[in-house]
């Protein structure tokens, strides 16, 4: 087995941490396949493909702690307009999605995300776009200060990740000056209508834990960060979603520098919830690389473990019939999605 204690650098090779994940579990502890086959449900298989997660590029403005794309301004994977003509194929024939999901790195960077989501609208009216926004892209730079327009203008759902609603936590997490520039495109949101009753336009929050916990309960957490923030600033939101953070990447990396690795993967294994692992958001979900390739989900595209059906794992060989009929690939970071509540993009699960 490999001395953790001795790895002293970011786990980016994604066959390095695979390996930390199947082979570093705590005394007496059963992977996850092994939980699945206790409650019957491995395989693990698809329910319906309704969300069409697409991951833009790797490109951020941010370089957050616990990021597990491992995202930052260095970054130079970006998926271009071909990939997204592939993209476009598929969601205007599959009618069994309903939501498209744009992802990175900060999604808006990548050159052609206002043509793509406007493709996105004129090809499906009826579908639901949402953009996981850092909010700070929005006063990045002037070209992203009509953020907010755009968005309305093509009835984007806007999904923000706040870890919490004061500066000394939120900086830790994700950057000096990140709560300031993070309030104010909150008000600028809420300027157009975001977050605001009666107009449609949904503005969503995520909050996760800034240390080697699991979040509390997401009920309780809204209604704590919706006071905190209308009292202290005045701003609005619709909901808040907990995620837990999976041990992948600069996550992953931080457990083993601060050895809270087995203390945490014993965590999640021990709040291991039968209802929540029914619920996982890759049952429902299929997630696309920059590059055009399959995932399960988001986390498993870190890893680089592609979609089990071979013949459909490119996005210009989709099939959805054989995707639907695959086998979910699963390891033992999945434990973070089945922890407690349960967690996906979408919040708690249970």
């Amino acid at each position: 087995m490999k001395s953790l204690k001795a790895l002293n650098h970011t786990l980016s090779n994604p066959e390095e941490a695979l390996e930390i994940l199947e082979e570093q579990l705590p005394n007496g502890k059963k992977s996850f396949q092994a939980h699945l086959q206790t409650i019957g449900l491995f395989p693990l298989k698809p329910t319906q493909i309704e969300i069409f997660q697409v991951n833009l590029g790797k490109m951020c403005n941010q370089v957050c702690k616990h990021c597990h794309v491992d995202a930052g301004p260095d970054r130079k994977e970006i998926m271009t307009r071909e990939t997204m003509l592939e993209c476009l194929r598929v969601i205007t024939h599959e009618t069994s999605i309903h939501t498209v999901d744009l992802t990175g790195g900060a999604p808006e960077m990548n050159p052609e995300f206002r043509w793509f989501v406007t493709e996105i609208r004129n090809a499906r009216p009826d579908i639901s776009i949402l953009v996981r926004c850092n909010l700070t892209i929005i006063l990045a730079n002037p070209k992203y200060h009509d953020l907010p327009d755009f968005f309305k203008e093509n009835r984007v759902e806007v999904v923000s990740s706040l870890p919490y609603f004061t500066a000394l936590r939120t900086d830790s997490q994700r950057g000096d000056g990140v709560f300031e520039k993070s309030i104010e495109a909150l008000k600028r949101l809420n300027a157009v209508g975001y977050g605001m009753e009666g107009t449609g336009l949904s503005l969503n929050l995520v909050y996760n834990p800034s240390g080697a916990f699991l979040p509390g309960a997401q009920d309780e957490l809204e209604r704590e960060f919706k006071k905190k923030l209308l009292d202290k600033f005045g701003v609005h939101f619709n909901s808040l979603f907990a995620i837990t953070n999976i041990p992948i990447s600069r996550f992953l990396d931080y457990l083993i520098r601060s050895e809270n690795y087995e203390s945490y993967m014993e965590k999640l294994i021990d709040a291991f919830n039968p209802s929540a692992a029914a619920g996982v958001m890759c049952r429902n979900t299929i997630s696309i690389g920059w590059d055009g390739w399959l995932y399960d989900c988001d986390f498993n595209q870190m890893l680089e473990m592609k979609v089990d059906e071979k013949s459909s794992q490119h996005i210009s060989k989709w099939d959805g019939n054989a995707l639907l009929a695959r086998d979910i690939k699963v390891n033992n970071h999945c434990f973070g999605c089945t922890a407690g509540a349960g967690s996906s993009c979408g919040g708690a699960t249970a």
